[in-house]
């Protein structure tokens, strides 16, 4: 397949040629080459890594269904209950509703994802099969990895341990954990059943940090202690953690330096906070970060739309950034960045100007995306896009195209 006039990362017109799922060669655009029956016609677009969404709930989707009002109440364990009282009732399936949101995600240019599939004593693993049987129906179209995640926390509901290894045991490729100390309030505890099952599993581990100030700091220190007395660097993800920021300058740099020495990855949703460690601190240190839209109009949330160019938007506003270098850096995180967290042995970020994704010997995991440079493509989000997975376009025009899903 030849992709003909593209832009990769907004530079010279170029051809690009796949194979095998890779990108083989790259030249300058030329009009009188001859038309090949597999080329697809860029038409001067943005050549892009495609998307990789490091942390979504597809379990608790409401996309495509009618907007009900917000009813949720204060804090973790409120809104899981809301949360609890209502996705049963909703007015489809849950294994339609996951498989539709996963398939717009695809549509709009995510193929890489890593989904929390909640387990508790309510759900079993009701909510763990409906994204597990979404990612198999799509699994020509995308690369999903599930998170078992005990949203419930594990030590408030007995059983709550016993169906998260039920999980694992049936194939969830991570293991969860949720604010140690002010959920389960037993840290230790917490984070040891937590570790104890990501080494008998084998499995990486991401902990949901919502904790502020220095209780997120004092739980994310036992994280650390336990990744190095572990040997377990690299297999670790913090998800949100936006209050690891709201300490001292001195606290805050230690903890940097801490979690790029334990190749500790870090997940964003861009919330609108000040308190969370600063971005381009971490990516100046080596840290991989990526990018999630993490609930989709959910009974968490009014908002989410699966569109991650969307939330890339969301990145480089609440950062306040303005200059096209941090702009881009923030598409770099929602792409190959956040590739990187999903795959630590895939190509990193090596600092704030890096582009990476789409040189040859590359994996064909691309989008092309209208606009006038990657800057303007995240302020405009045009709708013009094609997605390439493993060498294949599955999605067109913000639909998916015959024979995407295999």
């Amino acid at each position: 397949m030849r992709l003909t006039d593209v832009r990769p990362w907004g530079g010279p017109s170029a051809d690009v040629t796949i194979d095998d799922g890779r990108i083989v060669a790259i030249a300058p655009h030329d009009r009188r080459r001859p038309r090949r029956d597999d080329d697809v016609e860029g038409r001067g677009r943005l050549l892009l890594p495609a998307f990789s969404d490091v942390h979504v709930h597809l379990d608790s989707t409401r996309i495509g269904l009618p907007f009900r009002p917000h009813s949720g109440g204060p804090g973790v364990w409120e809104m899981m209950l809301n949360d609890r009282r209502n996705w049963r009732d909703a007015e489809v399936p849950l294994p339609e509703r996951v498989a539709g949101t996963l398939e717009r995600m695809i549509a709009h240019g995510t193929t890489r994802v890593r989904s929390y599939a909640q387990v508790d004593v309510d759900c079993g693993l009701e909510r763990f099969d409906a994204v597990h049987a979404a990612a198999e129906r799509y699994r020509e179209a995308a690369e999903v990895r599930i998170i078992a995640f005990p949203q419930a926390g594990l030590l408030r509901e007995p059983g709550s341990v016993e169906i998260l290894e039920e999980a694992l045991r049936a194939g969830a490729d991570v293991v969860g954990g949720i604010d140690p100390s002010q959920l389960d309030r037993d840290p230790a505890k917490h984070l040891d059943l937590v570790f104890g099952l990501a080494e008998k599993y084998q499995v990486e581990i991401d902990i949901h940090l919502h904790e502020p100030g220095e209780l997120g700091v004092f739980s994310t220190e036992l994280v650390l202690e336990r990744i190095r007395a572990l040997g377990m660097q690299g297999l670790v993800t913090l998800s949100h953690a936006y209050g690891l920021g709201d300490v001292s300058e001195a606290v805050t740099r230690r903890l940097v330096d801490e979690i790029a020495e334990l190749d500790v990855a870090m997940a964003t949703v861009a919330p609108a906070v000040r308190t969370q460690l600063p971005l381009l601190a971490l990516s100046e240190a080596g840290v991989r970060v990526g990018l999630g839209e993490d609930g989709q109009r959910d009974y968490w949330s009014p908002y989410g739309n699966c569109d991650l160019l969307d939330r890339t938007w969301q990145l480089a506003f609440t950062n306040g950034f303005r200059r096209d270098e941090h702009v881009e850096h923030c598409l770099a995180v929602a792409t190959a960045g956040g590739a990187a967290v999903l795959d630590r042995t895939s190509p990193r970020l090596a600092g704030i100007a890096d582009r990476p994704g789409v040189a040859v010997g590359d994996p064909a995991e691309l989008v092309l995306v209208d606009g006038e440079t990657p800057t303007s493509a995240v302020m405009d989000r045009g709708r013009d896009r094609t997605v390439i997975h493993r060498g294949r376009v599955v999605a067109d025009g913000l639909q998916l195209v015959a024979g995407a899903l295999g």
